[in-house]
C-alpha cells in the first residue's frame, strides 16, 4: 500500500499535473500547426514555385519491382518534400512556443515587480508607539 500512496502523491503534485496538461495541449497545438502548414502555407508556396506539391517531392533510389514469385518490392524513396514541410512545421511551432513563454514570463515579472504592502504592526508595536507618544507629550 505504501507504493500506491507514494504514486498518488507524486501524480497529484501540481507540477506533474501541469506538465501532463501541457503535453496534451502541445500535441493538439502541433496538429493545428501541421494542418496550417500543409493546408494553408504550402499550397501558395507550391503555386509560386510553378505548381509544385511539396508532399510529392521525392528522389527515387530504387523503382518498385516484382520478384520471380510475384512478390511486389516497394520503391525506395527519399521524401525530401515532406521533410521540408516538417521543418516549416517545427519552425512555426517553436516560434509560437517561444512567444507564449515570453508572454508568460512578462506576466510573471510584472507580478514580481509589484511592491508588497508593508506588514501591519503587531499589537505590541502599536502599544509601544502609543506609550512613546504619551511620553513625548
Amino acid at each position: 500500500m505504501g507504493i500506491l500512496q507514494e504514486f498518488k502523491e507524486f501524480a497529484m503534485k501540481g507540477n506533474v499535473v501541469d506538465m501532463a496538461v501541457g503535453v496534451i495541449i502541445g500535441g493538439a497545438f502541433g496538429t493545428i500547426v501541421s494542418s496550417l502548414v500543409a493546408d494553408v502555407i504550402m499550397p501558395p508556396i507550391g503555386v509560386l514555385l510553378g505548381g509544385v506539391n511539396f508532399s510529392d517531392l521525392a528522389v527515387t533510389i530504387q523503382e518498385a519491382s516484382k520478384t520471380a514469385e510475384g512478390t511486389v518490392i516497394p520503391a525506395v524513396i527519399i521524401s525530401y518534400g515532406k521533410f521540408i514541410q516538417t521543418l516549416i512545421d517545427f519552425t512555426i511551432l517553436a516560434g509560437a512556443v517561444f512567444l507564449m513563454i515570453k508572454i508568460l514570463m512578462s506576466f510573471k515579472k510584472k507580478a514580481e515587480a509589484a511592491p508588497e504592502a508593508p506588514p501591519a504592526p503587531s499589537n505590541q508595536e502599536l502599544l509601544l508607539t502609543e506609550i512613546r507618544d504619551l511620553l513625548k507629550k
